[in-house]
């Protein structure tokens, strides 16, 4: 193996950049894909990103995501195809061609020319594809870029076309007028799950208005609350709920009568209200009184109305009264009448609400139900598609609609039939894209019927696995049980064109499920399906000349129907793969952010049960949001984040990955970026990971230093039969190590993994390396060093091979040195298979170098306190536990380690707690509180009184029953309190525990541990300088001390009694500065 350098020396920046090259010198992704391609697939769907902007955090998180578990299916023996998928289609793309060439509306569009402005969206589509390929391959992703598919490719389209022409066959489309989000921003409808991405608290009006009923005898007027003003002038109905009690109530100053839901009385102004509303112009700024809000109370009410009458919700059905304006009158003979329906609420309003069909879903809804309005396209929708009113309401026509609420409220109070004005702050639904507030709009559009496959969605989705459950069984589970139809269409240009041939009389309708069709019912030839190239297409009606030709309808697809269609479309199914497909259909994985379960996740969902009655994926991972440090959004604007690349210049992608895969992002959670959070992974994981793999080589070299020969690693089974317990100990953790992983990335569990590495490399640099030094050093015998350094050998590679797919340059960069001495390896550590268990653990050896550590770290903790450095001797440690099993450990195999590490020359072990401790028994009252209720003093007093057998007792046995109550070893915590030996002092002696095991350290001094202490120091001192001035381990040099006057007689004693171990320690004797050549360097 090649010398290597000091882990201050070593740039994790720079050698990722020569593993890249590497990679690319060997093809090493083209040569595992050729190597595995006979291997069972593993289906891997990759989610189309769009391609208008440079890859963030959030891409590089899910990259990384599914990286990590397709390297890890790669090296468990499956072929795992991995193309880049782009979204190419939809708003997004138009929205920037909008901007670029000014366009505003549709006519714009079509003044240009749909060919022009579809090949300026396609000119932009792949805009920043080579900086994406750039950012992804630097991540260490493994991804096909080449052979990547795109939504706008003519096959991925076809297959599309497939896909919506087998729904229609089921009977799962249809044509329909439905009210739905409408962003007048963009200029289209929005799917239900695209209007609930982004919800904002604004202030709207909230204003009451009358409505006279026709022929009451007092003339009083229903008195409807709504907060769009703009909907007034398209009012055809008033809802009320037929189960609800409602009053006919007289205002004692001005007179009028009113009819409201009784249990909305106290919502009505008081006469002090009243006058604000009808005097003067409205003054936003004087709307201080809390009541204004609706609020209202019962002392007002009783003051301000009088009840003349109360009668039935159902009672007021058919009434009729007079509209607010008149520019619906043709509807007069069905419209302007009470309705009924369980969705009116008296949670706010006046328990009337005002009905616009075309402005309300359910609206539309009860209006229909109601036969005011018919089922069809001949609805009126009197707001064009930029959010104007058209010429049918003459009074503000051509004016954007919320911008025409203060007019209309002001027209409403100049009829006298304003009841009261004010604002209310409230979630309100905006575009994604263009961050318009949207608004609901009746508009003709193409449907999949969702909600005739709700049951078999609810069904599919039990059958995948998702990480975290919670997201599947709550989040995704309530999205699918509240489905509703789904609008596929898009009024816009750049898309995939739907495949509806149409007759004039709407009678006959074609729907093409490929190019095949089209060429041969059309006769031209197609090699585009984009809308330039095939809205011109005609084909004959199969009735006959007379009733002319079919025209293509002139819409796209929504983007979402079509990444929906990628399980099928990326293969060009069914015209292509259909054995690849039909054999690994469902797939295997997917993953993406959280706000999925309403987009891709969802689409891929409804489109795989229609198709197949099958989920679309097998496994899903969800991860959470990427915020700015401060807890905000990621802005360019702000700054508030640093550039993923500066980020991976510094520390290197392996360790950013490391802190996205170990973060709570991964179980859906969010997390605030830190950049000293990656620097930490490379403090904590890779540089003891380094020193480790660094101190392995250095001394393997120093075999052939030394003349002892090149390290070659002795095998596994030579290496399974050494009887060094910490050989035992490190083997088992290792493949305890193997298991834990297999089992956590089995279950897609991805974040557990770097903790457990972090304890693994404690373990390893901390125990196994820090106890052998004598052994790895070759300070033993020279078999026993080949075999302490071939079990660092084996270690490290097996945990390279283990973490490849998390950090696949590091663990490249120490393969690569490592299977120098390894015949027959892998020219990449990422053609290796991943390990697998060699032998059975040995849980016994793991517990006990585990009680070991914690017998350290409470020995260390005394040490601390009392100011006693490890190199200061220390006369005696005794450990006490009533387990005989945990002392045998303890004195047994490990006593040698465990002397030496603690600096300790004698142990002491002892069941016999009571001689060193007094024990005191706690009650858990958190836990126990909520169980025992009232009886929790009772039994917290006893448990306090427990007398120290009664508690010896209980640890024993696990449980005892205290004023009829079993209480087990979590509701009873055992203090144990060290008695100090008489005539001593806790400077003398003192001690250190955890709860279940008690260590004793002797802190007196004599003069044999002085010595000893200072020859420590000694050799401290010289290992210092032999670092300082770039010694290697193998350099040996001759080193030469003097000492001042006063010490000189002192520093001779001790160099004379610890001579044997200062020699053995720096591996030459301390000669005085008197031998010292001319030529020595001090």
């Amino acid at each position: 193996m090649d010398d290597v350098a000091e882990g201050k020396d070593f740039s994790f920046p720079g050698q990722e950049e020569r593993i890249l090259q590497f990679w690319s010198d060997i093809k090493a992704f083209d040569t595992q894909l050729e190597r595995t391609k006979d291997l069972p697939e593993y289906v891997f769907y990759d989610g189309p990103p769009f391609a208008t902007g440079l890859p963030h955090y959030g891409h590089i998180l899910t990259g990384t995501i599914k990286d990590v578990v397709t390297r890890y299916q790669a090296m468990r023996g499956h072929h795992v195809t991995r193309r880049f998928g782009w979204d190419c289609h939809g708003l997004p793309v138009e929205r920037e061609i909008d901007k670029k060439l000014g366009i505003n509306k549709k006519e714009d569009v079509l003044a240009l020319g749909i060919d022009k402005y579809n090949e300026e969206c396609r000119s932009v589509v792949t805009r920043y594809v080579e900086e994406w390929e750039k950012i992804i391959t630097r991540t260490g992703r493994w991804i096909d870029f080449q052979n990547d598919y795109k939504t706008m490719d003519l096959n991925f389209m076809e297959s599309v076309w497939w896909v919506f022409a087998k729904l229609y066959e089921k009977d799962l489309v249809y044509k329909g007028f439905k009210v739905m989000p409408y962003s007048t921003g963009l200029k289209t409808p929005l799917s239900n799950f695209e209007a609930g991405e982004n919800y904002k608290e604004v202030s709207d009006p909230e204003i009451m208005v009358t409505f006279p009923i026709v022929g009451d005898p007092h003339e009083a007027a229903f008195v409807a609350w709504t907060t769009t003003p703009w909907t007034l002038p398209s009012n055809l109905a008033l809802c009320v709920n037929s189960n609800f009690t409602y009053v006919k109530v007289r205002n004692k100053y001005s007179g009028k009568i009113y009819v409201v839901a009784e249990s909305r009385l106290s919502a009505l102004p008081s006469e002090s209200q009243k006058q604000k509303t009808t005097n003067g112009p409205i003054d936003e700024s004087k709307k201080s009184n809390p009541k204004s809000k609706g609020s209202g109370n019962k002392k007002t009410e009783d003051l301000a109305y009088e009840i003349l009458e109360k009668f039935s919700g159902a009672s007021l059905v058919g009434m009729k009264y007079k509209p607010l304006f008149n520019y619906f009158m043709e509807f007069a003979d069905a419209a302007f009448r009470v309705i009924a329906d369980n969705y009116v609420t008296d949670d706010s309003g006046t328990g009337i609400v005002h009905s616009a069909p075309a402005f309300g879903e359910d609206d539309y809804r009860v209006c229909l139900e109601n036969q005011i309005i018919n089922k069809g396209e001949n609805l009126i929708v009197a707001v064009d598609d930029d959010g104007c009113f058209t010429s049918k309401i003459t009074d503000f026509s051509g004016r954007y609609v919320k911008d025409a609420d203060k007019d209309i409220i002001q027209a409403v109070k100049a009829m006298g039939r304003l009841v009261k004005s004010g604002s209310s702050t409230h979630s309100y639904p905006y575009c994604y894209r263009s961050q318009t507030p949207l608004i609901y709009r009746a508009v003709p559009s193409w449907f999949v019927r969702v909600e005739n496959v709700k049951e078999q969605l609810l069904e599919n989705n039990k059958q995948t696995y998702w990480v975290p459950d919670y997201v599947k069984e709550k989040r995704f589970h309530n999205w699918l049980e509240n489905a509703r139809d789904w609008a596929v269409s898009r009024s816009r240009f750049w898309g995939t064109p739907l495949p509806i041939w149409i007759s004039e009389d709407g009678q006959e309708i074609i729907v093409m499920d490929s190019i095949d069709k089209l060429e041969k019912l059309s006769g031209a030839k197609i090699f585009d399906l984009h809308r330039h190239n095939i809205d011109h297409i005609t084909i004959p009606s199969s009735r006959g000349p007379e009733f002319g030709m079919l025209r293509r309808v002139p819409d796209v697809f929504d983007c979402w129907f079509e990444s929906g269609s990628m399980p099928y479309a990326y293969l060009h199914y069914p015209f292509e793969n259909v054995e690849l497909f039909e054999k690994n259909f469902p797939g295997h994985f997917v993953a993406e952010g959280l706000d999925q379960t309403r987009g891709w996740f969802y689409t891929l969902m409804v489109l795989a049960s229609a198709l197949f009655g099958k989920p679309a994926f097998r496994n899903l991972i969800c991860n959470g949001l990427v915020l700015a440090e401060d807890g905000k959004k990621m802005s360019k604007s702000l700054k508030n984040y640093p550039s993923p690349l500066n980020v991976i210049n510094d520390y290197g992608a392996d360790a950013l990955r490391l802190y996205l895969i170990n973060s709570p992002v991964v179980r859906a959670e969010v997390l605030r970026f830190k950049k000293d959070g990656v620097y930490c992974v490379v403090k904590d994981v890779f540089l003891p990971w380094y020193n480790a793999y660094r101190f392995l080589v250095q001394n393997a070299k120093r075999l052939e230093v030394e003349g002892s020969g090149p390290f070659f690693p002795f095998d596994q089974a030579a290496l399974q039969k050494s009887s060094n317990v910490l050989d035992q100990w490190i083997y088992s953790a290792t493949q305890s190590l193997v298991h834990f992983v297999r089992q956590e990335m089995d279950g897609y569990r991805l974040y557990t993994v770097v903790p457990y590495l972090l304890k693994f490399l404690d373990n390893l640099t901390n125990i196994y390396v820090r106890f052998n030094r004598k052994r790895l050093k070759g300070r033993t015998e020279d078999e026993d060093c080949r075999t302490a350094l071939s079990m660092l050998y084996n270690v490290l590679l097996t945990s390279c091979k283990v973490m490849a797919p998390f950090t696949p340059f590091f663990t490249e960069v120490l393969y690569q040195n490592m299977r120098k001495v390894c015949k027959g390896a892998e020219e990449s550590i990422h053609f290796c298979k991943f390990p697998q268990e060699e032998g059975k653990r040995g849980e016994r050896i793991e517990q006990s170098v585990a009680r070991m550590k914690t017998i350290i770290d409470l020995a260390r903790n005394i040490r601390e306190r009392h100011g006693k450095p490890l190199k200061m001797p220390l006369r005696e440690m005794t450990v006490v536990h009533s387990d005989a099993d945990f002392l045998d450990d303890i004195a047994g195999k490990l006593k040698e380690y465990l002397l030496e590490e603690l600096n300790v020359r004698s142990l002491v072990t002892s069941k016999d707690i009571l001689t060193y401790a007094t024990l005191r028994a706690e009650p858990d009252f958190s836990g126990l509180g909520k169980r025992l209720g009232k009886a929790m003093g009772i039994v917290a007093k006893e448990v306090k009184a427990m007398l120290q057998d009664d508690i010896l007792a209980f640890e024993e046995s696990g449980e005892v029953t205290i004023a009829s109550h079993c209480l087990k070893r979590e509701n009873i915590k055992v203090v144990r309190v060290f008695k100090c030996p008489a005539g001593r002092t806790e400077k003398e002696i003192d001690a250190a525990g955890d709860g279940d095991v008690l260590v004793i350290l002797d802190l007196r001094a004599d003069e044999s541990l002085f010595e000893a202490g200072v020859a420590r120091e000694v050799v401290n001192r010289i290992q210092k300088l032999r670092k300082k001035v770039g010694l290697e381990p193998t350099d040996v040099v001759e080193v030469y001390f003097k000492s001042s006057d006063e010490n000189e007689s002192v520093l001779q004693q001790v160099l004379n009694s610890q001579e044997s171990y200062i020699r053995e320690a720096i591996g030459s004797p301390l000669l005085p500065s008197s031998l010292m050549p001319s030529d020595a360097v001090s």
